[in-house]
């Protein structure tokens, strides 16, 4: 339990500290961040599964078409996760990108009713009728949907409804991801330089070597939050998963000083009063569950 808190702290509080990483390259689009991201990431996880799980285990993981499909819609659909992520961060968006991280476990209880007809109890409905107030506050606020938080934690929660039906170990399963987009990430990066329009060589040296540590960056997290999942139940999993969209939220505010109206403030307390009614109804819908023979015997 201690090394799973340990753990599951670490990766999640590197995920919060990820902005601080990503501003690091604001003179580079998006796109071409993007893409360095993949393309380290790619290499990195190959390296690590040619040393320890082996590239015949990982061609006996996908065995059927339902399996490639949703591989595939993992593969772009975290993709369009980093690349929204990415470009908010370094336009000084970092609030909407937490408030996106915030929803994201009532996003995926909407999407467990629309595409797994699971029943929502008292206590959940309540949970989504008040954070849906509070985005809706932001959004008159703003002028608009807040589209940014929105779509990281829509892409998400379907990122995790086809991670689901796929069924692999977190590092099998990046490893696919990257692979199916490592071609249009080297493509791309390829005419950026045919163009004379890349960014990567123009930097300094330190630069570029944080920059090709993306893929640690990226694996890094991901294998600790797996161990955690190992020794930790999920509901504290999910409890803790909230100090990554706190700590992004702080620097947001106190490190890269965004504006955070009192409207923002109601806005994100109706959420976490959300989280925290989501929080205590699950559990209790989970304690009065009768205990199975075989675990009580």
């Amino acid at each position: 339990m201690k090394q799973g808190f340990i753990y599951a702290i670490c990766a999640y509080f590197m995920w919060g500290l990820l902005p601080l990483y990503w501003k690091l390259f604001a003179s580079l689009s998006a796109w071409e961040i993007l893409s360095h991201r993949i393309f380290w990431s790619f290499l990195s996880i190959s390296i690590v599964v040619t040393l320890t799980i082996g590239w015949e285990k990982i061609k006996q993981s996908i065995t059927n078409r339902k399996q490639i499909l949703a591989i595939v819609a993992c593969s772009f659909l975290i993709a369009m996760n980093w690349v929204i992520f990415i470009w908010a961060v370094n336009v000084d968006r970092v609030i909407e990108t937490s408030l996106g991280y915030y929803i994201n476990p009532l996003i995926n209880v909407v999407a467990g009713v629309l595409l797994l007809k699971e029943k929502l109890h008292k206590g959940q409905w309540v949970a989504i009728t008040v954070a849906g107030l509070g985005v809706s506050i932001m959004a008159f606020e703003y002028g608009q949907v807040p589209w940014v938080s929105l779509s990281l934690a829509v892409s998400f929660a379907l990122y995790g409804y086809f991670k689901k039906s796929l069924q692999v170990a977190p590092m099998v399963g990046l490893l696919w991801e990257t692979l199916i987009v490592f071609p249009l990430a080297l493509i791309y990066l390829m005419y950026l330089q045919s163009q004379g329009t890349e960014t990567f060589f123009h930097l300094s040296l330190p630069i570029q070597l944080a920059l090709a540590a993306a893929g640690i960056a990226t694996l890094l997290p991901l294998l600790w939050f797996a161990e955690a999942a190992k020794r930790l139940p999920l509901s504290t999993v999910g409890f803790i998963q909230y100090l990554a969209p706190t700590t992004s939220l702080l620097l947001a505010i106190f490190l890269f000083h965004e504006p955070f109206t009192q409207t923002e403030l109601f806005s994100f307390s109706l959420i976490w009063v959300s989280l925290a009614i989501y929080s205590f109804s699950t559990w209790k819908t989970q304690a009065k569950r009768p205990i199975p023979k075989e675990m009580s015997a």
